[in-house]
């Protein structure tokens, strides 16, 4: 964020920052006689210096398919010039604005760091091709083309919910398509899962070809995490659960104990909603039904 907006009047005034906003408000402004001429230009050059300061511009250092459909693709960002932004990032869930200079006709895409906090190499992202808009163009980059991130948003899963670990015996996670991201930061984070008596992931997707982080499942399970992929539409020689992710649940519940039970979700809003409802339902605590929003 820019620490001054100077500008140049008979009697040289400069606007800094407080602790709440950084410029001044256009109301304040106003009551100035001799700033109400220039008050649009000044709220002009005050934006223009903040968006400046907000972007970090970052180096593309690997970009691939990320499911056998071609739909889903890895993205890492070098952030080793840009220091403050990785270690801003504290915690799984969290997520960003990224954009690609030169394309002011996309809005900038939110998306979620899949990487866990504190990761060497900068931050990874699952991103979804979608025709028209900015993932396509961040799906086409090579390595070495620059992209444009925004400061790390949102306080992320609130973990300390269901910790210490018998806070929450019972840890179910699901997701759902792209939402795999911030579960999969959490992960790899690590939240004690071989600590606790049962953790399972209920993750969906269409098809095992639209399933990312496939090369990833044997890792996650060794550290004590049950994985029930959940396939829309698998072909014949699927034999695992089949539907979406909160009907395979509500089939094969099993909670022990509703009061030491805690969940995680991230992903389309149906399943969050319809989990949510079933989870409460059976008595698991509103408290510790995580999301990251």
């Amino acid at each position: 964020m820019a620490t001054a907006a100077t500008i140049s009047t008979p009697t040289p005034l400069t606007l800094r920052p407080s602790s709440r906003h950084a410029f001044a408000h256009p109301k304040m402004l106003r009551s100035l006689p001799f700033l109400r001429r220039r008050l649009p230009s000044l709220v002009t050059v005050a934006a223009v210096q903040q968006d400046a300061a907000v972007w970090n511009a970052a180096p593309v250092s690997s970009v691939g398919a990320a499911s056998a459909d071609g739909s889903l693709f890895h993205l890492r960002v070098d952030l080793s010039d840009a220091a403050d932004l990785a270690s801003s990032y504290t915690s799984p869930g969290q997520y960003l604005t990224i954009r690609v200079p030169g394309e002011d006709g996309l809005k900038p895409a939110f998306m979620a760091i899949a990487s866990p906090p504190g990761a060497s190499g900068g931050f990874e992202f699952l991103v979804k091709t979608v025709p028209g808009a900015t993932a396509e163009k961040l799906c086409g980059l090579r390595d070495g083309d620059v992209v444009e991130l925004g400061a790390v948003m949102g306080k992320g899963f609130p973990i300390e919910r269901v910790t210490p670990t018998d806070a929450a015996e019972t840890l179910l996670l699901f997701a759902t398509g792209t939402g795999i991201s911030p579960i999969r930061s959490l992960i790899e984070f690590g939240f004690a899962a071989d600590q606790r008596a049962d953790v399972r992931l209920y993750y969906g997707a269409r098809n095992l070809q639209t399933m990312a982080y496939q090369d990833r499942f044997a890792e996650w399970e060794s550290t004590g995490l049950k994985i029930v992929p959940v396939l829309s539409q698998p072909d014949d020689s699927w034999k695992g659960a089949r539907g979406y992710v909160q009907h395979a649940f509500l089939e094969t519940k099993n909670i022990a104990n509703p009061t030491s039970t805690g969940a995680v979700l991230c992903g389309q809003k149906q399943m969050l909603e319809e989990v949510t409802l079933a989870l409460a339902a059976d008595g698991v605590s509103q408290d510790k039904i995580l999301k990251n929003f």
